[in-house]
């Protein structure tokens, strides 16, 4: 799970000037909740990851990686949605950071989110859940 944050995420980090080769896996190590991430597969073989994480607020997601061969095919949108289906059902809140002109970001506000606030590296957003009032943004989209 390591090396794929650090292939995933190598491009938008060289771009910010932020790549470091050791502290790329090492948020990871640093944060990794066991408890609360999912593997994903695709045909038997590892795909990624994703960690749904419990705050006072509602959910943290967290080190959502795929594959970068399967980026683009769906697969993303499918575990997001399985997910929020989850958190739309509980009535919880799920934010995530994005880094700063990341094309996840696009996926994510397909899928609802919200910008609630962001800086020259991180984009915070927000999603409230589906059966309660619909999202907006308190923070700016530019």
């Amino acid at each position: 799970m390591a090396e794929l944050r650090a292939v995933v995420m190598r491009p938008d980090l060289e771009r910010l000037g932020r790549y470091d080769e050791y502290r790329v896996r090492q948020r990871l190590r640093d944060g990794f909740s066991p408890r609360h991430t999912s593997i994903i597969t695709s045909a038997g073989t590892f795909a990624g990851s994703v960690t749904l994480r419990p705050s006072d607020s509602g959910h943290w997601l967290e080190h959502f990686y795929l594959a970068p061969a399967l980026q683009g095919r769906g697969l993303g949108s499918a575990v997001l949605r399985t997910l929020l289906t989850r958190t739309d059902a509980s009535g919880d809140l799920v934010r995530l950071n994005v880094l700063s002109g990341s094309p996840a970001r696009r996926l994510y506000e397909r899928h609802g989110f919200t910008v609630e606030t962001q800086d020259a590296i991180d984009v915070f957003m927000l999603r409230r859940p589906r059966s309660g009032q619909r999202a907006c943004a308190t923070g700016d989209h530019a």
